[in-house]
């Protein structure tokens, strides 16, 4: 039976973490930040974890067992 592929994007989105929780970057922080509060921005500072109810596709998608 042949390996299983790595979905490319997913590789470039998400990172596994020591203890196995995967985090990725939020969405909104790329551009037109003026209009946006400190506080927003300051949320999207912080990486966001993915939820347990996701976390199996997140799974399937890196190829991860």
């Amino acid at each position: 039976m042949p390996k299983m592929k790595t979905h490319s994007r997913a590789k470039k989105t998400f990172k596994v973490m020591g203890g196995g929780r995967i985090k990725y970057r939020k969405a909104g922080r790329g551009h037109l930040l003026t209009k946006k509060s400190n506080s927003r921005k300051r949320g999207l500072r912080v990486p966001g974890i993915v939820d347990s109810a996701n976390l199996s596709m997140v799974n399937r998608l890196l190829c991860i067992g």
